[in-house]
C-alpha cells in the first residue's frame, strides 16, 4: 500500500514537471514569436524610411532636373529669338545699315537704354553712330578702361559725361530726360586687329550688365566686327569709284546719282533744289599753250577753289574735262546766283598754275514742279550754252525750268 502511494506522488512529480517543461517550452515559443514580430517590424520601418529617404533624394533630383530643363529651354529660345538679329546684321554692305542693325541688336539686350559703335580712324575722329543716346546733353563720350577678363580687356566699363556736370548724378524727375548711370563695352576687332568699341548703356540706377549680357554682347560684337570692316572697305571702294582721280572731286557718275537722289528728295519734301553747270574759258588754249600737264594742275586748282567756295551742303563734282556741276540742296536762283559770283571771284582772284587768271561761264536752272533729273541737267546745260555764246566769263539762267 505504501509502495503504490510512494509510486502514486512520483508520478504526480513526474507529470508536475513535465507541465512545468511544456508550460517554459510553450513560453520560450510565445517569446521567441515575439522576438521576430519585434524585428520584423523595426526592419520594415527601417525599409521605409530608407525608400522614403531615397524618394525624397529622386525628387529633388527630379526638381534639378526640371529647373535646369526649363533653363536649357529658356536659354534655347533666347538663342532663337537672338540667332537672327546676329544674322540681319552680316546681310548688308551698306555701312550706315550695318551700324543701324548693330545697334538694333544691341538694344535687345536687358536693361539696355541706349548703344554707341565707335569705329576708330587713321587720321581723323572716331566715327561715331548711336541709338538711344540724348545727344542734346551729352558733350561727349569717354572710354575707361576697367577690364574684366585680364590685360586683354574682355569688357570695359564705360562711363559718360554730360555738359551739365552735376546731371549725371542728380536726381531723376518725372520731367526729366532720363539719364545714363551704366555702360558695359566690349572691342570690335577682326583678324587684322581692333576697329572701336561696342556699348550699350542702362538709365537704371540700379542696373548692372551681367556675365549673360556680356556673353551676348560679345557675340554681336564678333559677328559686327567683320561685316562693318566690309562695309567699310566696300564704302572705301566706292569712294574711289565715285573721286575723280584729278581733282579728288566727285566724278560724271556720282553726281547723276546724287542729282537724282535730290530730285527726288526735293519733289517728296516740297523743297527748292538749284543746279550750275561751270565751264572754264578758252581752256584749250591753255593745254595749247603750257601743255597738258600743266592744264592738269589748273584743272586741280580751279577744283580746289571751287570746293572752297562751295557751302557744306552744296555737291561740286568734276563731270567731264573742264566741266564742273554743283547740285544746290534747298536753294532756288538766288542762292545759285551768289555761289556762282563766289566761285567766280575765286578763281579769277589770282593766276591758276602756270596760266593766267581764268575766267568761267556759267548755267544755272532750278528745278520745275514735273522735270526729270536729264530735263533737269539739259536746262542748265542749255543756259551754259547761251552764256558761252553770249560773250563767256558769265552766267545764264534757265528758260526751260520757267
Amino acid at each position: 500500500m505504501a509502495i503504490g502511494a510512494l509510486m502514486l506522488a512520483r508520478l504526480v512529480v513526474s507529470q508536475t514537471v513535465l507541465a512545468i517543461i511544456a508550460a517554459a517550452a510553450g513560453l520560450g515559443v510565445v517569446l521567441l514569436a515575439f522576438s521576430v514580430v519585434g524585428v520584423g517590424r523595426r526592419a520594415r520601418r527601417r525599409e521605409a524610411e530608407r525608400v522614403a529617404a531615397l524618394t525624397s533624394r529622386l525628387e529633388a533630383r527630379l526638381d534639378e532636373f526640371a529647373r535646369d530643363l526649363a533653363d536649357a529651354t529658356g536659354q534655347a529660345e533666347e538663342e532663337r529669338r537672338w540667332r537672327p538679329f546676329l544674322d540681319e546684321v552680316a546681310e548688308s554692305v551698306d555701312l550706315d545699315e550695318v551700324l543701324k542693325r548693330t545697334l538694333e541688336a544691341a538694344r535687345r539686350l536687358p536693361g539696355a537704354d541706349a548703344a554707341l559703335i565707335s569705329l576708330e580712324t587713321q587720321d581723323g575722329p572716331p566715327i561715331l553712330a548711336a541709338s538711344g543716346l540724348p545727344a542734346e546733353s551729352i558733350e561727349l563720350p569717354l572710354y575707361v578702361p576697367r577690364g574684366r577678363g585680364g590685360e586683354e580687356h574682355r569688357s570695359i566699363e564705360l562711363s559718360f559725361r554730360y555738359a551739365d556736370d552735376d546731371a549725371a548724378v542728380a536726381p531723376e524727375g518725372d520731367d526729366e530726360e532720363p539719364r545714363i548711370h551704366h555702360g558695359l563695352g566690349v572691342p570690335l576687332a577682326d583678324s587684322i586687329g581692333r576697329l572701336g568699341f561696342l556699348t550699350v548703356y542702362s538709365c537704371e540706377r540700379r542696373h548692372r550688365f551681367g556675365s549673360d549680357e556680356l556673353h551676348r554682347l560679345e557675340q554681336l560684337a564678333e559677328r559686327a566686327a567683320p561685316a562693318i570692316e566690309n562695309a567699310r572697305r566696300f564704302r572705301e571702294a566706292r569712294q574711289l569709284a565715285d573721286l575723280d582721280a584729278l581733282t579728288g572731286m566727285h566724278n560724271r557718275r556720282f553726281f547723276h546719282q546724287a542729282l537724282e537722289r535730290e530730285v527726288s528728295r526735293a519733289r517728296r519734301y516740297d523743297r527748292a533744289l538749284s543746279l550750275i553747270i561751270i565751264d572754264l574759258d578758252d581752256f584749250k588754249q591753255v593745254n595749247d599753250t603750257v601743255g597738258h600737264l600743266a592744264g592738269d594742275e589748273v584743272l586741280a586748282v580751279t577744283s580746289e577753289r571751287i570746293q572752297g567756295a562751295v557751302r557744306t551742303a552744296d555737291i561740286p563734282c568734276r563731270i567731264g574735262g573742264d566741266e564742273f556741276a554743283i547740285i544746290l540742296p534747298e536753294s532756288a536762283l538766288a542762292d545759285a546766283h551768289l555761289l556762282f559770283s563766289r566761285i567766280e571771284d575765286a578763281i579769277a582772284s589770282a593766276p591758276v598754275g602756270q596760266a593766267q587768271a581764268l575766267g568761267i561761264s556759267g548755267g544755272i536752272a532750278e528745278l520745275a514742279k514735273n522735270a526729270s533729273p536729264t530735263d533737269f541737267f539739259d536746262a542748265a546745260d542749255e543756259a551754259l550754252y547761251r552764256a558761252k555764246h553770249a560773250g563767256k566769263a558769265q552766267s545764264a539762267v534757265s528758260s526751260r525750268m520757267a
